[in-house]
């Protein structure tokens, strides 16, 4: 099969060295790719993949399209490639706005009797810094839209929420920010829990559990995820089947009965409290870095799972634990340092229990791997436990070096 692969990050990066494991694929083109990809296939760079028109144009010689980020689902790109009878593993713009608007996501969640805090939306800047103020701390404010995991804040400071609400509703995230979300704080222990869904069945993937803030202790500003590991040890018992027929397939029903047959990846993070679970958020692609972890341990046939039905059968895992420190670049996440060179992140590829998936990297005329920006590259350490591919990830950390690198030193440390 000739699969094309939407994308450019690391989790575009294990998804597809995951595919190339399969004996049914021919070949794999990557859009826009980057070096990590390029050793697996050939990449088209310049093609804009929130374009459905010039994706369905580099579509046609392809079995399948497997859509990576958020935003070509956003766009319509499935909408589109379905329209030209081109197989895509991703949901309709319909079903993505599960992810592309929050207040939706509440409203879907409220109908289907899925658990989740108590939400208000505001397009007024005045109406959501009066609504703060009624609140007790801390605060959650969420722009609407689509922000690359940058649109919360949760404060204890009520100046700084509303300001933030201001902010969003005065254009920092563009018209993503426009309607803003307010809810209630909930504590407990975040996990990530994912399903596959084919359009009439789901089947659930193994959890991870990711760190989102930028600082040691969760500490500094929302990112798109700096690590998480798999398996997670300290969930309910039956906590993923649970999460399987309260939270997921309810929804799917309730998407069925409004005309929309979702086919793709979703992603819910959870809220853990004493065995009571609440959905933080829907996210309908696999997450970015929990790919990272989750692919490696998946002891099946990837390229088989997304171009036909679900089986009937729990899936298959790897007994083996992986832990993934992302290393990001200068200023990130408020800006982005590029162009300076990385140093020995090539030297990782003879280790057996370290994978290496490239995100914001490029490659100099001169052929030297360089910072492209943003979350650099996923250091993926794998043992038999959790301690075990902590302790490789970090070790293979301490090979990696590029001006102005930041880490957690944290991930899986607790």
């Amino acid at each position: 099969m000739r699969v094309l692969l939407l994308g450019g990050g690391g989790r575009e990066h294990a998804l597809g060295w995951k595919l190339a494991q399969s004996d049914r694929l021919t070949e794999l083109v990557s859009a826009p790719g980057n070096p990590g990809l390029e050793a697996l296939g050939s990449c088209l760079p310049g093609l804009d993949i929130t374009d459905p028109a010039a994706v369905v144009e580099a579509a046609r010689p392809a079995d399948l399209v497997v859509i990576g980020p958020e935003a070509p689902l956003a766009a319509g790109v499935v909408d589109a490639l379905q329209e030209a009878g081109i197989p895509a593993f991703g949901p309709t713009a319909a079903g993505a706005r599960l992810e592309a608007s929050k207040r939706y996501a509440k409203e879907v969640m409220v109908r289907s009797g899925v658990p989740t805090a108590p939400a208000a939306a505001f397009t007024d800047g005045a109406e959501a810094a009066s609504h703060l103020a009624d609140m007790t701390p801390p605060y959650v404010v969420k722009a609407d839209g689509l922000a690359a995991g940058k649109g919360v804040l949760v404060t204890d400071d009520l100046i700084a929420a509303q300001a933030w609400a201001g902010l969003c509703i005065d254009g920092h995230f563009g018209e993503a920010g426009r309607t803003v979300v307010v809810e209630e704080h909930l504590a407990g222990r975040e996990v990530s829990v994912f399903a596959l869904c084919d359009g009439e069945r789901a089947v659930a993937l193994q959890p991870a559990r990711d760190y989102k803030r930028l600082g040691d202790g969760d500490t500094g500003p929302n990112t798109g995820g700096m690590g998480c590991y798999s398996p997670v040890s300290d969930l309910p018992p039956g906590l993923v089947e649970h999460t399987l027929r309260t939270v997921i397939v309810p929804v799917l029903e309730t998407l069925a009965g409004d005309g929309i047959t979702y086919r793709g990846f979703l992603y819910a993070g959870l809220m853990l409290d004493d065995g009571d679970i609440n959905v933080l958020e829907f996210n309908c692609r696999m997450g970015d870095p929990e790919s990272q972890v989750v692919l490696p341990r998946l002891d099946e046939d990837l390229l088989e799972l997304l171009s036909s039905p679900i089986p009937d059968r729990q899936l298959r895992w790897h007994p083996t634990a992986a832990v993934d420190v992302v290393l990001a670049s200068a200023g990130y996440p408020e800006r982005s340092g590029a162009g300076v060179a990385i140093n020995g992140l090539d030297g990782l590829g003879g280790r057996s229990d370290v994978l290496a998936f490239h995100a914001g990297t490029a490659r100099a005329e001169d052929g030297t791997l360089t910072v492209a920006g943003g979350r650099v590259v996923n250091v993926v350490g794998l043992g038999d436990t959790v301690a075990e591919a902590r302790e490789a990830a970090y070790d293979a950390v301490a090979a990696v070096d590029f001006e102005g690198m930041q880490y957690r030193k944290d991930i899986a440390g607790r």
